[in-house]
């Protein structure tokens, strides 16, 4: 994007500001400035008036011209074949350097003196305007015979290109840079001067009418021009228009290129002769294309895509006499999802709707119009065809506070305010804190409160943002999910360390089999089982595994460990989480240790597996009808019952012809990971002791257990059941024998101390009614 000091200055009061200040401003506001040159005419360049010119007698191409420079008339030897009698010219004095290094000097052409040469605007150091020499005229201010040219703004210049990130097309004009630069500057932009109607003119609607579908994408301003004769442009638009280097040979698509880079509003001229008859109407359908693109045709024929092209037989032409002017816009976001289906583009417009082009249509048409109707050679008819989008603008919810949180600095809420509004923002305000913010149609990028933040920051500058050192802050992002799935993750790694391999099966059981097996089913019924071996939630875990027991018996397993974790569902279809774990046939492996004849699985072995797995824990009595009646138990971690443990009964292990086996289920939302305290430990012996009890059969030693726990023994350190031994001599009894380990913390125990323990142990067991063996 090419912008120049002077072209601002038609939308701002730059006149105290430098063109230093300018690049820092727009660099600190992010509009980042790629290239600074200066555009300056060089000095003895002035201006000039053709008071005579006649042909060189010695040249069929040279003109002696007498040019008045306004202290003398000098007369010059020009070759151009534009050059006229009448003309403002800039001249360049003798003792002139211009800018490709050539001096000028008095000289003699052909037999005929020379004093200074006539200049084209590349001579001069600017673009090519025309063929020839530059032909002076009061765009570029009033015009005064031998004043240097370089004392006019347009000759003493700066040349500024940025570049623009894909989301700023608010940027792609010169009045949208002004509009940035006003809020950085704090200066107001100009008010443009609206059109004023010529009286007596004919109407628009005497040669135009629009039939347009509801709901476009795009809004539109139509005017109508009629040329009367060859136009021709002001040199300050030939000039900027050379600078941008966007300079054709039609007048009017001139007039609009340069509209479109001052304003940003796209435009397009149609000459639709070809439809129309001379004093006919002509009609321009408007209609939405299937991905909400807008086509503009008539009679059948498109004319244009909106944002995309103009097809080039019904663009204006340098003969074209009846002009339609559309000023359009569509919302970008169309333009972007039609892209692929469009590979005709017109690149220029193409680039400019694609980003988001100016919406405010009246700026661009009224900027446009003021220009034509300085020009006596055309005619513009009254009043405008429009279609008008009826867009919802996006409302940002704003609070003061929360701004300055995300900025980490107090900003002023009138600074705020002030912002916004010359951003184009609509604000409205709630109380002292909260406001809404409606986000103009050419901001289409801001879409929330941290873009918001961004425009404010860009604004008063980063630089006057205060640095602050950082703060590390951690955050705790270990929540009840994790935790749980550590617990099961390590639960699987014990598991396989056991020798247990992991299976996994449908959520859904064979109801008849869970009955079988003593669980109850839920009350859910499915209406539409995927088999008739699934056709219920399960309710046990312990069901499929037992079916894999199977299988691998009947493969000739002799050793099988299986594991499962998952969602099992009461009866009322409340879920649990809940792992199994089965051990069916022998031990271990046959070898040498063991003569090559394992034993089978028992209580114990299958009980410590289960320890190495989940850690300590308690059994206590159940009555499980699935289990053997001798070898099963309720599993306590603390108070909590978290589930059971038992050799399968040996009615269902003939049922599925199954080996020793032996089952444990255990509710994994009960099972607690253990942490791990360090305590001080004695560096003194330990002395041990065993103790034998007569007790009669079917006594609980968990009667036992708890009496000698409730001693609170100081010096005793753990106790276990070590030994049950029964014979023939005993009879109705079990001798029961207790290992205890007796240790103090600060001194070697003495006999005395342990004797005394020991008797607090058999007195209590006396009291409860059991002897030593």
């Amino acid at each position: 994007m090419i912008i120049t000091k002077s072209w601002l200055s038609d939308w701002l009061d730059l006149e105290s500001i430098s063109a230093e200040e300018i690049v820092f401003k727009l660099n600190s506001i992010g509009i980042e400035v790629d290239k600074v040159c200066n555009l300056k005419a060089p000095s003895k360049v002035v201006v000039g008036f053709v008071k005579e010119k006649i042909k060189h007698e010695n040249s069929d191409k040279l003109s002696i011209c007498q040019v008045d420079v306004g202290n003398e008339i000098l007369q010059i030897v020009c070759g151009a074949k534009n050059v006229e009698q009448g003309q403002y010219v800039a001249v360049a004095l003798k003792g002139a350097c211009m800018p490709n290094g050539m001096e000028i000097k008095d000289a003699k052409l052909r037999g005929v003196d020379s004093h200074g040469m006539l200049c084209s605007s590349l001579e001069l150091g600017f673009g090519k305007t025309n063929e020839g020499i530059m032909v002076l005229d009061e765009s570029i201010g009033t015009l005064e015979l031998g004043k240097e040219l370089n004392s006019y703004e347009i000759f003493n210049d700066v040349l500024i290109e940025v570049e623009l990130t894909p989301n700023r097309g608010d940027c792609l004009s010169i009045y949208g840079i002004a509009r940035d630069l006003a809020v950085a500057f704090n200066l107001n932009l100009k008010e443009l001067k609206s059109f004023k109607e010529n009286e007596n003119v004919l109407g628009i609607g005497r040669v135009l009418r629009l039939n347009a579908q509801k709901d476009l994408h795009s809004f539109y301003n139509y005017r109508a021009i009629e040329i009367k004769d060859d136009l021709q442009l002001d040199l300050i638009i030939s000039l900027r228009l050379a600078q941008i280097e966007n300079l054709e040979n039609n007048p009017i698509q001139n007039l609009l290129n340069y509209v479109i880079h001052s304003t940003g509003v796209l435009f397009n001229a149609y000459d639709l002769s070809d439809f129309t008859k001379e004093n006919e109407e002509i009609t321009l359908n408007l209609s939405k294309e299937k991905l909400g693109e807008t086509k503009i045709s008539c009679q059948n024929k498109t004319l244009s895509i909106s944002g995309f092209y103009q097809e080039q037989e019904y663009k204006c032409k340098e003969t074209s006499k009846l002009v339609i002017i559309e000023a359009n816009y569509t919302d970008p976001n169309v333009i972007a999802n039609a892209k692929s289906n469009y590979k005709k583009q017109d690149e220029k417009i193409f680039y400019r709707s694609f980003r988001g082009s100016e919406p405010k249509l009246y700026l661009g048409m009224d900027f446009l119009l003021n220009i034509l109707k300085q020009n006596p050679n055309l005619s513009i008819y009254s009043s405008s065809q429009q279609v008008l989008l009826d867009k919802k603008l996006l409302t940002i919810p704003i609070n003061i506070d929360h701004i300055n949180n995300i900025i980490g600095q107090d900003i002023d809420k009138d600074d705020i305010l002030n912002i916004l509004k010359k951003l184009g923002f609509k604000i409205i305000l709630l109380d002292d804190k909260l406001m809404n913010a409606e986000v103009p149609i050419h901001r289409p990028d801001v879409s929330n409160l941290a873009d918001i933040c961004e425009e404010i920051v860009r604004m008063i500058g980063i630089n006057n943002i205060v640095s602050k050192n950082l703060e590390f802050l951690g955050k705790n992002r270990l929540n009840l999910t994790y935790f749980s799935y550590k617990k099961l993750l390590e639960l699987r790694k014990n598991a396989v360390n056991n020798g247990y391999f992991e299976s996994l099966h449908y959520v859904l059981d064979n109801s008849e089999e869970l009955e079988n097996l003593g669980f109850d089913t839920v009350k859910i019924k499915l209406l539409n089982p995927i088999t008739n071996e699934l056709n219920t939630l399960r309710t046990t875990l312990l069901n499929h595994l037992l079916n894999a027991v199977s299988l691998n018996t009947k493969n000739s397993k002799k050793i099988i460990k299986l594991f499962e974790s998952g969602s099992i569902f009461s009866k009322d279809t409340e879920e649990i989480n809940k792992i199994a774990f089965v051990h069916s046939g022998y031990k271990e492996e046959p070898k040498i240790a063991n003569k090559a004849k394992p034993r089978f699985v028992n209580f114990y072995d299958f009980l410590l597996d289960i320890k190495n797995i989940i850690g300590d824990f308690k059994l206590k009595f159940s009555h499980y009808s699935f289990l053997s009646p001798y070898e099963q138990a309720e599993i306590f971690i603390g108070d909590k019952n978290i589930g059971f443990i038992g050799r399968l009964h040996l009615k269902l292990e003939n049922e599925k012809d199954l080996m020793k086996t032996y089952v444990c289920e255990l509710n994994l939302d009960l099972i607690k990971e253990e942490k791990k305290v360090a305590k001080n430990y004695s560096k003194f012996p330990a002395v041990n002791r065993d103790l034998s009890v007569l007790v009669p059969k079917g006594y609980a030693y968990e009667g036992i257990k708890k009496a000698i726990e409730e001693l609170n023994l100081e010096i005793l350190e753990n106790f276990r059941l070590v030994d049950l031994y029964s014979d023939e001599n005993l009879k109705d009894f079990y001798s029961l024998t207790i290992a205890f380990v007796f240790r103090d913390m600060n001194k070697t125990l003495e006999d005395k101390q342990i004797v005394e323990s020991m008797d607090k142990i058999i007195q209590k067991l006396k009291e409860m009614g059991l002897d030593l063996r």
